[in-house]
C-alpha cells in the first residue's frame, strides 16, 4: 500500500506512536515478530538554493522521519521516471523508529534545467511481510549554464545581414554583440562584399564567451584589372584579376580559340583577349589587351669602319625593343657630323672626313625596361689623328732659380668633347689643368699633359722642357801625355765642363790657333753621355797622333747650351788656353839641298841645309874639298866638283843629306846672243807689217776748205765719228 505520508491507518494517527510501538512489542513478546514503521514524511531538498549551476556539484537530500526497521530501507533518486541514483540503508542495526537524510550528489547539465527530481523509501520485509514505498514531492530544477554560441562559418549574399545568423543560448538569457577587428558592429546592417572576414561574437550572461566566425559574403563576379594591362617581358604576370565569391572560374579567349594564359608572358603573348568568368551567381565577358614591354635587342648593323680622308660615311644603329627606343651617340663632336633618328632607326652621318674622326663611336639604345650599347672604331684613311691638347706655351726653357713660369693645357676643339684635362709629371700627378714651373727644384720632371676625350679616350702630349743651367766653369788639360810629346805618339786633351745641365743639350767646340789663324781638329773627339737633367760635370776629350805640323798650335775648347731656335741663347763659354808642343828629330829640306848640284866652271855654288826639327838641329858639314868655304850662316860655297854631306842632329834624331856637285862648262852667253837677235828680227817684221795694213784702211785724205758741219755740234763727222777740228773731205 503506497501513500505519500508514510501512513499505516487512520486509528494510528490517533495515538502516540511510541506508546503503539511499545505496546506492540508486549503483546507480541516471545514470537518471532518484524515490526515496521512506515515514515511518518518524506521530502527531498537540495543543498543549492533555488537554482543549480552547470557543472556545479549538488547535495539531493532524502528527509526520511520515523522509518524502521532502517535496515530493510532502500532509497531511490529519481530524475523525470528514471533512476538515478539507488542507495540501501543496510548498515544500521537499530530498530526504533530513526529519522533518515540519506544524499545523493548530483552534478547538472543544460538539459536538467525544467525536469523533475524526486527520491523514493521502499521497504523491504522479506517475502512474506508486506513492501511498502513512499514517494517525496517533485523537486523542479532550474539549472544555470552558458552562454552557448552554436555558429560555424556564415556565408552571406550581398546586402543581408547577421542578425539571427548564429544561435546564442544559456541561462539566464545572455547579452549578445558583434564585433570586426575589435570595433562594434551593428548586425542589422547589410552587409557589402568588403565587409567579409573574421568576426567576433561576444556573449555575456552567466559567463563572458568569445567566438571568432568567418563571415562570407557572396557576390558575382567582376573584373579588377584595367582593360588594357602591361607587363615586362618574361615577369610572372598578377592578369588574374576576377572577383567573386565563390571565388569564379576564367576561360581565356586569343582569335576566338580558348587559350591557357601562362604565368610568365613572352611578348609572343601580346595581344587582345576574351575572358569569360562566371561563378554559381552570374557569369560575365571581359576583353583584355596585354602589352608586353622588353628592353632593346643587341645593336645590329654597327660595324668598324674605314673613310679615306675627305669622303663621307655613315653609320647605322637599329634595335628592336617595345615601345620603340631612344637612341644616343657618344663621340668626338666635330662640325661635320650629325645624328639622323627615324622609324627606330639611328644614322650617324660623317662628311668630308678628317684626321679628328678617326676615334671610338658608341651608339646607346635605352628603353625604361633597359638599355644595350656598342662601340665601334672609325679610321680615317690618309690622315693622322692628333690628340686635341693645346699646350701654352708650346714649350718651356727657363734658367736655374729664374723666375717660375705658368703653363696651361686645355682642349684645341670642342669643349664639350672633353671629360677632363690633367697634368701628370714623373712623380706627381696635377689633378688640374695647369702647373707651375718649380725652377729650384724641377730638372726632369717629364711633363705632360692628358686629355679624356669622347670618342678618343685619353691621349697626351709631353711638353718640351728644359730647366739649364749654365756652366760654372770651362778648363782644357792634357792626359796621359808623354813627357817628350814626341812626334807619332797619342796625345789626349780633356775639357771639362762643371756644372752644366742638362747635359744633352751641350754642344762642346774645339779650335786650334797658329797665331791668329783657325786650324782643322787634330783628332776625334768625344763627350760623356749622360740622361741625367741635373747639373753635372762632364768630360771631352780628343785623342790626337802628334805631328810635327802640331808643333806650336794653341788649343780651346767652348761650352755651348743648344736650347733651340726659339729658346735663350745663354753666353758660350771657352776654357783657356792649351799649347801643344811637339818634339822630333832634324829633316833636311831637300828642296833647297837636292841630291845633285850642277856647277859652271869658274862659277862658285851656295849649298844651302836648312833642317826642321824640335828642339832646332845643329848643321855640320862634311867634305874634302880644299876650295869649299863654310859660311857664318851654315851654308857651305863650293867651287869644284865632288861629294859634300851635311849632317843636322839634335837630342831625337840626325839625319844626313849627301849633296854631289859636277862641273860643268857655260854656254848661257851664247844661247843669249842667239835669243836677242830672234828677238830683233821678230819685231822688224811686224813694224813692215802693220804700217802697210793702216795706211790702206785707217788712213784719209781731208781738204780744210769749205767745211761741212754735222747737224749735232757744228764739226765734221768722220766715220760717223765728231771730231773738234772743221774738216773738209778730199776728194
Amino acid at each position: 500500500m503506497k501513500t505519500t505520508k508514510g501512513t499505516l491507518s487512520a486509528s494510528r494517527q490517533k495515538t502516540n506512536p511510541m506508546t503503539e510501538w511499545r505496546l506492540f512489542l508486549q503483546l507480541f513478546a516471545g514470537l518471532v515478530l518484524i515490526v515496521s514503521a512506515f515514515p511518518e514524511s518524506i521530502s527531498i531538498s537540495s543543498s543549492s538554493e533555488s537554482e543549480m549551476t552547470e557543472g556545479v556539484e549538488s547535495a539531493l537530500i532524502c528527509n526520511i522521519s520515523n522509518i524502521a526497521p532502517v535496515k530493510n530501507l532502500i532509497v531511490w533518486w529519481y530524475k523525470g521516471d528514471t533512476i538515478i541514483h539507488q542507495k540501501n540503508i543496510s548498515e544500521s542495526t537499530t530498530i526504533n523508529p530513526t529519522n533518515l537524510s540519506p544524499h545523493h550528489y548530483f552534478t547538472p547539465t543544460r538539459h536538467d534545467s525544467n525536469t523533475t527530481l524526486r527520491c523514493d523509501a521502499y521497504m523491504d520485509l522479506g517475502p512474506e511481510g508486506p513492501n511498502f514505498t513512499a514517494s517525496s514531492q517533485k523537486y523542479h530544477t532550474e539549472v544555470k549554464y552558458g552562454p552557448d554560441i552554436e555558429c560555424s562559418t556564415i556565408e552571406l549574399h550581398e546586402g543581408e545581414t547577421l542578425e539571427g545568423k548564429c544561435r546564442v543560448t544559456g541561462n539566464p538569457i545572455p547579452y549578445v554583440e558583434w564585433l570586426k577587428g575589435g570595433r562594434l558592429i551593428n548586425s542589422t546592417i547589410p552587409l557589402r562584399r568588403h565587409d567579409a572576414g573574421t568576426f567576433t561574437v561576444k556573449a555575456e550572461g552567466l559567463t563572458l564567451k568569445r567566438t571568432n566566425i568567418q563571415v562570407d559574403v557572396l557576390y558575382g563576379p567582376e573584373w579588377t584589372c584595367p582593360h588594357t594591362y602591361t607587363i615586362l617581358e618574361n615577369s610572372i604576370h598578377n592578369v588574374t584579376c576576377s572577383l567573386g565569391f565563390p571565388e569564379p572560374e576564367e576561360i581565356w579567349f586569343k582569335d576566338e580559340e580558348e587559350v591557357v594564359l601562362p604565368q610568365v608572358l613572352t611578348r609572343r603573348n601580346a595581344g587582345q583577349y576574351l575572358v569569360r568568368v562566371s561563378n554559381t551567381l552570374s557569369s560575365y565577358n571581359f576583353t583584355v589587351d596585354i602589352i608586353v614591354l622588353y628592353p632593346p635587342s643587341e645593336i645590329f648593323e654597327l660595324e668598324d669602319a674605314e673613310v679615306n680622308v675627305g669622303e663621307s660615311l655613315g653609320l647605322k644603329c637599329s634595335s628592336v625593343s617595345y615601345p620603340k627606343p631612344n637612341y644616343s651617340w657618344s663621340y668626338y663632336q666635330e662640325a661635320n657630323v650629325m645624328v639622323q633618328t627615324e622609324d627606330g632607326v639611328s644614322r650617324l652621318i660623317i662628311d668630308r672626313a678628317t684626321g679628328y674622326n678617326t676615334g671610338f663611336y658608341t651608339c646607346r639604345v635605352w628603353t625604361e625596361q633597359g638599355s644595350v650599347s656598342k662601340t665601334v672604331r672609325v679610321h680615317v684613311k690618309g690622315a693622322e689623328q692628333e690628340c686635341p691638347i693645346e699646350i701654352t706655351p708650346k714649350e718651356v726653357v727657363l734658367q736655374y732659380q729664374s723666375r717660375g713660369q705658368l703653363v696651361e693645357c686645355e682642349s684645341k676643339t670642342n669643349k664639350t668633347n672633353v671629360k677632363k684635362i690633367f697634368w701628370t709629371l714623373k712623380s706627381t700627378n696635377i689633378s688640374n689643368s695647369s702647373w707651375f714651373v718649380n725652377t729650384s727644384e724641377d730638372w726632369d720632371p717629364q711633363p705632360s699633359c692628358h686629355g679624356n676625350f669622347t670618342g678618343i679616350g685619353i691621349c697626351s702630349k709631353a711638353l718640351p722642357y728644359i730647366l739649364y743651367k749654365i756652366p760654372e766653369k770651362v778648363s782644357i788639360r792634357f792626359v796621359n801625355a808623354s813627357e817628350s810629346f814626341l812626334e807619332g805618339t797619342e796625345l789626349q786633351l780633356k775639357c771639362d765642363i762643371i756644372g752644366v745641365a742638362p747635359a744633352q743639350n751641350l754642344t762642346v767646340r774645339w779650335t786650334f790657333y797658329r797665331g791668329n789663324e783657325t786650324v782643322p781638329p787634330l783628332g776625334n773627339a768625344s763627350c760623356d753621355s749622360s740622361p741625367n737633367r741635373s747639373p753635372l760635370n762632364v768630360s771631352c776629350t780628343m785623342n790626337i797622333t802628334l805631328e810635327r805640323s802640331h808643333n806650336g798650335i794653341e788649343a780651346r775648347c767652348e761650352a755651348e747650351l743648344s736650347l733651340g731656335l726659339t729658346g735663350p741663347q745663354p753666353p758660350n763659354m771657352t776654357s783657356n788656353t792649351l799649347n801643344i808642343p811637339v818634339f822630333y828629330g832634324p829633316s833636311i829640306n831637300t828642296t833647297k839641298l837636292p841630291e845633285t848640284v850642277l856647277v859652271f866652271r869658274d862659277s862658285p855654288e851656295e849649298l844651302v841645309c836648312e833642317a826642321d826639327g824640335n828642339p832646332p838641329p845643329t848643321i855640320d858639314w862634311e867634305y874634302n874639298s880644299q876650295t869649299a868655304t863654310l859660311k857664318s850662316d851654315g851654308h857651305l860655297v863650293v867651287y869644284d866638283a865632288g861629294s859634300y854631306k851635311c849632317n843636322a842632329t839634335n837630342k831625337f834624331n840626325s839625319t844626313i843629306q849627301e849633296v854631289k856637285v859636277i862641273l860643268i862648262e857655260d854656254y848661257l852667253p851664247l844661247i843669249a846672243g842667239f835669243v836677242a837677235l830672234t828677238v830683233v828680227i821678230i819685231s822688224i817684221v811686224f813694224l813692215f807689217i802693220y804700217s802697210i795694213y793702216y795706211k790702206n784702211t785707217k788712213m784719209r785724205r781731208y781738204s780744210l776748205k769749205n767745211p761741212k758741219f754735222s747737224s749735232q755740234n757744228g764739226n765734221v763727222a768722220h766715220n760717223g765719228w765728231d771730231i773738234q777740228l772743221p774738216v773738209t773731205k778730199l776728194s
